[in-house]
């Protein structure tokens, strides 16, 4: 018998919905796709495993026993602005809601944080007073905006 290479997958509890949850998700990113559907005798799939920007991810339509909440998130690390603004507008429209910082809940109730590799890079910069200016400006922000956490970094905000 051949062993079967491990396999580690993040689950999110729905009460229902999940086949659309996923197939919204994978429109969103790159080298992402619904993987498989596992029919339990229901019209919607008990299980669905879908690869997300190249992480593994499963959904559990597992009814209402279990909410979903701000303690896990899915967290998608932007290149620029438009990709912040393409995904915060997709994932708020329909019933979303925006957060602080760059968190915001989908209209299922899954928790994302949107940030830029910009903010990552003043966060580790050697002039911590500026790292801080940036980290305040973010404070105040729902979305992020980069050009506003660049100013807030050279001090001209």
């Amino acid at each position: 018998m051949k062993d079967k290479e491990l396999e580690v997958r993040t689950c999110l509890w729905f009460e229902k919905d999940g086949l659309a949850a996923a197939r919204f998700y994978t429109s969103l990113l790159p080298d992402s796709h619904v993987d498989t559907e596992h029919m339990l005798g229901r019209d919607e799939p008990l299980v669905i495993d879908f690869t997300l920007a190249g992480a593994p991810f499963q959904i559990l339509n597992g009814g209402p026993h279990f909410k979903l909440s701000e303690a896990a998130s899915i967290a998608v690390l932007a290149d620029d602005q438009a990709e912040i603004d393409r995904l915060w507008q997709a994932l708020t429209a329909d019933g979303g809601e925006e957060s602080q910082c760059g968190w915001l809940k989908d209209r299922w109730g899954v928790s994302w944080q949107i940030y830029p590799q910009a903010l990552l890079d003043m966060q580790s910069a050697d002039d911590q007073g500026a790292a801080e200016r940036a980290r305040q400006a973010m404070y105040r922000m729902t979305k992020l905006n980069i050009a506003e956490l660049e100013a807030a970094f050279d001090g001209r905000a």
